[in-house]
């Protein structure tokens, strides 16, 4: 591939890089960023954010650092922290030894601010927040100037200096930068860029009591690190003057490039953190970790890989505009990435009992069934089968409709890795339903195929009744009924649009003998059923699957339909 193709294929974010690269700009460095909030759990979002920083840091020799934006005490926690770090490793990434936080630099984001206070760039503001958004005007109206504007230099040094000392309530000060209240960004119409607040930091516990806003620390906090490219998604792009008018203002050494580029929105899900807050508090799903949140530990515990994720990011691409992205992307990712990793196994959600009449009493054989067929060197297991089996309630039909080639009153059909049976008999409990069938083998058929030639359309799963495992089994739908969950009048609750059927507990699950050592994390096939992954809740003797994914891929036809045309 030559130099202009290889351009060419660059998305506008790494073309950028690779021309300062070329221009030798930042020395030939690229030091780029994953600045969380921690307060609140990552999502698949987030994930999108974390390949893209280390992914073009990697790419071209450099480093990402993981610094957390620790700027607001009453809604952080250490929990998340954690998480967070969790998930980044999980998803393959390493920061190495950089790793910082904003609270490192809060005595030098203070001195900061007293420089612009000094070069009469900001001002110590007495009115009330109510008072602020009003005096703030709208994208039709210019603002008005707060009548604290004219503050002289000294009063603004000792009244900030009075607020770092804890002399005010909270409230009733901040700090703002001078900027242009007629300015058409709202953004630069005097922000507030710190505020008394009195709590107590995970970090510094109560040594401050006031605290810098985001858009101060963090421009200041990658001009402190060094940072070439400050990459974050597209809700920053006006708060970018902002960015390099604190950086312009105060002379920094290092002035780092923002780029914005699209978020990540998927249908048939929310992607606000204080959303999904809000659905975790108030009990809606089970934890930060629900295997229907859209959350990296929820994405986890349901068993999707990293790399399915990251081969997902990487499909998606980068963008200047948002739009949606159809789940079924994400969904055909992970399918892609088990259908090569995956074991195949038997499992039997809704069990219908079948007695094979003319197989041997006492007899159990042990029949060889490969573990992957799409990778042969994962070898083979043997499954036993006995005379009493299980299938699928849905695979038999007394009264079959035309083209039903599975098991019906005097069909033949093929057990997966055994026989040939055929149904002759159908038992029915005192309430006219289906309680087990009556069944013949034809010992000729061995590992499921005929010696004479003859052929049957239909192969089913089945267990051994004598040896299967009890099991529950959880199938997921979408956690939202409506596409766009957000679509809707103001002031309307997205939690309406909860789908009360997102998640089915099944009880009765029987599987094979061999997922007898099946531990958490653990991810199979269920043959004709779809992929699955145990449960955190999973333990011997109570063994609890996700269905992570069924096994109709929608994306694949899509994509299918677009190279034929």
């Amino acid at each position: 591939m030559n130099e202009k193709s290889c351009t060419l294929s660059l998305d506008f974010i790494r073309s950028i890089i690779a021309e300062d690269l070329k221009a030798n700009k930042h020395g030939g460095k690229v030091i780029t960023r994953f600045p969380p909030e921690p307060n609140g759990y990552l999502h698949i979002g987030h994930a999108k954010s974390i390949c893209l920083n280390f992914g073009v840091a990697l790419e071209n020799k450099g480093v990402c650092h993981l610094r957390f934006d620790d700027t607001n005490p009453a809604k952080e926690d250490i929990e998340y922290i954690e998480s967070i770090k969790e998930d980044i490793c999980w998803l393959g990434f390493d920061w190495g030894e950089h790793l910082y936080f904003a609270s490192d630099y809060f005595e030098r984001l203070y001195e900061y601010a007293i420089q612009l206070i000094k070069k009469g760039k900001a001002y110590v503001c007495s009115l009330s927040s109510e008072e602020i958004r009003e005096y703030r005007g709208t994208l039709k109206e210019p603002g008005k100037e707060s009548p604290y504007k004219n503050r002289s230099i000294e009063e603004n040094l000792d009244l900030f200096k009075r607020m770092r000392e804890g002399e005010f309530e909270d409230g009733s000060h901040v700090l703002r930068a001078k900027i242009d209240m007629n300015s058409g960004n709202l953004n630069m119409r005097d922000p507030v860029i710190y505020r008394i607040q009195r709590a107590t930091h995970h970090r510094t516990g109560n040594n401050w009591c006031i605290y810098p806003m985001y858009d101060f620390a963090h421009c200041i906090s990658d001009s402190i690190e060094g940072i070439t490219h400050s990459i974050c998604t597209l809700e920053f792009e006006d708060h970018r003057p902002l960015y390099d008018w604190i950086l312009e203002e105060l002379e920094v050494d290092c002035h780092p490039q923002q780029i914005e580029f699209a978020r990540l929105s998927l249908n048939y899900t929310v992607m606000s953190k204080r959303k999904l807050s809000e659905l975790v508090k108030k009990n809606y799903v089970n934890g930060w970790d629900d295997p229907r949140m859209p959350t990296i530990s929820g994405l986890r515990r349901r068993g999707y890989t990293p790399e399915a994720i990251r081969k997902f990011c990487e499909r998606i691409g980068v963008a200047k505009s948002n739009s949606v992205v159809d789940i079924a992307l994400l969904e055909h990712c992970i399918r892609e990435d088990l259908n090569i990793k995956a074991k195949r196994v038997m499992a039997v959600l809704q069990p219908l009992k079948v007695i094979i009449d003319n197989y041997p009493e006492d007899q159990v054989e042990k029949l060889e069934a490969e573990n992957n067929p799409e990778d042969l060197c994962m070898g083979s297991r043997k499954i036993p089968f006995s005379k009493v089996i299980y299938i699928e309630q849905d695979d038999f039909r007394e009264d079959p409709p035309k083209k039903y080639y599975r098991l019906a009153p005097g069909q033949e059909v093929r057990l997966k890795h055994a026989y040939y049976i055929k149904c002759t008999k159908v038992i029915k409990n005192e309430q006219g339903e289906i309680a087990e069938l009556h069944c013949d083998y034809d010992p000729e058929t061995k590992g499921g195929w005929s010696k004479d030639g003859r052929k049957v359309k239909g192969t089913l799963h089945w267990v051994s009744a004598k040896h299967a495992l009890k099991a529950e089994v959880r199938l997921y739908g979408h956690l939202f009924e409506k596409e766009n969950p957000e679509e809707a009048e103001e002031g309307f609750d997205f939690k309406l649009n909860m789908n009360k059927n997102s998640i089915e507990r099944l009880n009765s699950c029987l599987v094979e003998k061999s997922l007898d050592e099946a531990k958490p994390g653990n991810r199979y096939q269920f043959l004709r059923q779809g992929y699955f992954c145990v449960d955190l809740d999973s333990s011997k003797g109570n063994l609890v699957f996700n269905r992570i994914v069924s096994l109709r891929d929608s994306w694949a036809k899509i994509e299918k339909a677009q190279q034929e045309i």
